[in-house]
């Protein structure tokens, strides 16, 4: 079973990247950050007919979070129980596979801006919120997957300047530190389960050629509980889509798993 996370800033701008990209690489699951479109909006139909039932949480202009899978999305829920919110950044469900029953825990978490600012309080509020959900769902859920756009790099070896950029947004250790307590939940990063290739990132910068450069962060992940970890075969990032016109900044990220 393949499941993967893409933030495709702006489904309406990349759809056909999506239909393209599923057509290439059929995973069984496919969650979806900043939509950046309304539910109405969403283009059930279309994704129906490449094969995909899904499940979207939307909201215009920003934000917005969605589960594709090749099987029935049951029990879904939308954002954070028990902290109030008023972006669409959290969407669960549960999908059915040959390991049985699996929560997929599917989220666009807070930029945060810089440290200091009300946006980075609200990160650390909603991370916290994040952690009391992840451990109750993971209670009634054994089988687990928290995945998306994290906007946090865990360690010095998923930025590209991790000296340069020490303590600014998305390297400070604060945010570091809700990472490590979302691991100590019972989590596992996939990625990291594996030897990976240096400087392997999943998100560049539009701007001063930062593809190119390869000026990146690792900010795109798949946690998996306990349960899964010995089931888990792989987890790759794929570049390929962020060398086609006009891309995600992001590229997609999957995770691979299996009877062990």
């Amino acid at each position: 079973m393949k499941i993967t996370t893409w933030n495709v800033n702006s489904l309406t701008a990349r759809l056909q990247h999506v239909l393209d990209w599923l057509a290439a690489n059929p995973v069984d699951v496919l969650c979806l950050q900043e939509l950046k479109m309304t539910d109405d909006k969403f283009p059930l139909d279309v994704l129906k007919a490449a094969g995909y039932e899904a499940a979207a949480f939307g909201q215009k202009t920003y934000n917005g979070v969605a589960i594709l899978s090749r099987t029935p999305v049951r029990d879904v829920v939308k954002n954070i129980v028990g902290f109030e919110d008023e972006h669409s950044r959290v969407i669960a469900a549960t999908v059915d596979s040959p390991l049985g029953p699996i929560r997929v825990m599917n989220g666009y978490f807070v930029n945060g801006q810089e440290l200091g600012s009300e946006k980075f309080a609200y990160k650390m509020r909603w991370l916290a919120g994040l952690q009391a959900y992840v451990r109750a769902e993971m209670a009634a859920h054994p089988q687990l997957v928290l995945l998306g756009d994290f906007n946090i790099t865990p360690a010095d070896e998923d930025s590209f300047d991790p000296d340069g950029l020490r303590e600014t947004i998305h390297h400070s250790t604060a945010e570091r530190e809700q990472f490590r307590q979302l691991l100590a939940l019972g989590l596992t990063d996939s990625f990291r389960m594996f030897d990976q290739p240096p400087k392997s990132f999943s998100w560049w910068d539009y701007r001063m050629l930062g593809y190119q450069k390869n000026r990146g962060l690792r900010i795109d992940h798949i946690l998996v509980s306990d349960p899964l970890k010995p089931q888990v075969k792989g987890c790759t990032i794929d570049r390929v889509p962020r060398k086609w016109e006009k891309p995600s900044d992001h590229a997609p990220v999957t995770v691979e798993l299996g009877a062990p």
